[in-house]
């Protein structure tokens, strides 16, 4: 915890400018800064804030970002030009990933997220205030004696190796937060850097570049970061647009991460984990020799994991089957060598069956609804029927299915439109789940509906002689019951052809 008595003594001798819009909150951390730094000037927006930074210098700039006029991240552009290395920190709600990328790319000296926790904003402005303190002591002292010039520089490279931890939790924090966004994705990138490590081994490689792919393994999907959440949240395969969209990742990686130093080498391996062999991989379509070798490790490791993991439009493979189609694609998708240094390690290894692309969570459930529920009714369409069938073969699971005809209907849209047809499909549908609460519901066919369920459901249809949607209409309903215990169902094709 920072000692708040020697913060006051570090920045008695500095100047702030302190950009905030929200004026309580403005009066209440000038107030606090005041005990802190010799002077404080306030800016209610980002264009008063620039117009005090060109009347004045401070050594200290904290903004919001989102402000009236000039927003805080416009403001620290103009900033920037003016004096590239002004410390300057962001005090904001916005917690999203892109005002992250927008302001490790503007330079920004640390991010704080709103409501203000003092202990946090303490410790960062110690540590610029002693980072500026050192930076003057050196100018004032520099002739002093070697051992004082020592002293401090061990303290700014101890500042240093601090700054550099920060920004790798920071894109670690990337990554973590793109494996939440997924099921499927959870935990892919720390599997494709162990295998990265185990195969880079098998291959002789050295010590250094078997940590250097290990640690490309992990940032290798950092570049999803910028994917739409209908991309790369959908469960099934992708469309041509999708496609193109997906692969844009390793750009945008690259792009993040090459024109960091400590971070290039990691950078040149990511953009082409995406290559083939025969030359038919993005972005750049090499071949052969032409891919890196670490590259070449990095696609067999990512392709090995996507194809023993549980996705929700494919089972995941045995170890045993995903060698073998390792060794077809050898020459084709991958390169001979790692093929065979793959085959070695890989094959023994024990994998967690339990990942799975299905929702869990309350959230996650409502992710996975936008792609496999009715639009207009909420049931479950019939790409997600085909898939419980298919799943229920395999795992059994649910005892019977119940198909619901709806007879009259097209006369009905005929009186009605189509907007008072879809009504009464969704007023029918919560009759459905209000009846049978344990049932899973499907539209099927457009005004046929599906009930799968666990236990024997036996469908009384007297109560839905009575129901006044119906009867004022003439609509009808019909049933057909179907036993999974004495009939296999592999998919929905073989369900259409029963019904």
């Amino acid at each position: 915890m920072t000692d708040v008595k020697k913060l006051r003594e570090i920045a008695k001798d500095l100047t702030v400018l302190y950009v905030e819009d929200t004026k309580d909150l403005r009066d209440a951390m000038s107030q606090y800064l005041k005990k802190l730094f010799l002077h404080v000037r306030l800016a209610s927006d980002g264009k008063e804030g620039l117009k005090s930074y060109q009347e004045e210098s401070f050594d200290i700039v904290i903004t919001d970002i989102q402000m009236p006029y000039m927003t805080g991240l416009e403001m620290i552009k103009e900033i920037k030009e003016i004096k590239d290395e002004q410390e300057i920190i962001i005090i904001s709600a916005y917690g999203e990933a892109q005002y992250f990328l927008d302001a490790i790319r503007l330079g920004v000296s640390d991010y704080i997220i709103k409501p203000i926790n003092h202990t946090q904003i303490n410790q960062v402005l110690y540590k610029i205030a002693y980072k500026l303190m050192r930076f003057k002591e050196n100018i004032e002292y520099k002739e002093h004696l070697e051992a004082m010039v020592e002293a401090r520089s061990f303290k700014i490279l101890a500042l240093e190796k601090e700054k550099i931890k920060n920004f790798e939790n920071t894109l670690l924090a990337f990554v973590e937060l793109i494996e939440d966004r997924d099921t499927y994705t959870g935990g892919h990138s720390q599997r494709v850097a162990m295998y990265c490590k185990l195969i880079a081994q098998k291959m002789n490689c050295s010590d250094e570049e078997c940590e250097l792919i290990y640690r490309a393994g992990i940032l290798h999907d950092i570049g999803k970061i910028t994917t739409p959440d209908t991309v790369l949240l959908k469960p099934g395969k992708l469309n041509e647009l999708e496609y193109k969209l997906i692969q844009d990742h390793v750009k945008v990686g690259y792009s993040l991460l090459h024109k960091i130093d400590m971070y290039k080498e990691l950078a040149e391996i990511i953009i082409y984990h995406h290559e083939r062999y025969d030359g038919l991989g993005y972005p750049k379509g090499l071949k052969g020799e032409e891919i890196p070798t670490l590259a070449r490790i990095m696609m067999l490791a990512d392709a090995f994991d996507a194809m023993t993991t549980n996705r929700i439009y494919k089972g995941r493979k045995k170890t045993s089957v995903a060698i073998e189609e390792l060794q077809k694609l050898s020459k084709k998708q991958f390169h001979p060598e790692v093929v065979a240094a793959a085959v070695e390690v890989l094959s023994d290894l024990q994998i967690v069956e339990s990942i799975s692309q299905l929702p869990v969570t309350d959230i996650e459930q409502e992710r996975f609804s936008y792609f496999y529920r009715d639009q207009i009714t909420h049931a479950f369409n019939a790409d997600y029927l085909n898939f419980m069938i298919n799943r229920n073969y395999f795992e059994p699971e649910y005892s019977c299915i119940n198909t619901l005809y709806m007879h009259n209907f097209s006369h009905y849209n005929k009186k009605h439109g189509w907007s008072g047809g879809d009504k009464l499909l969704s007023q029918f549908v919560d009759h459905l789940q209000g009846l049978y609460p344990l049932a899973m519901i499907f539209r099927f066919h457009g005004d046929d509906f599906i009930l799968l369920s666990k236990e024997h459901l036996e469908i009384d249809m007297n109560q839905f002689e009575f129901l006044d949607i119906f009867q004022a209409e003439h609509i009808s309903i019909s049933k057909l019951h179907i036993d999974l215990k004495k009939q296999e169902l592999r998919n929905l094709k073989e369900l259409e052809e029963l019904l």
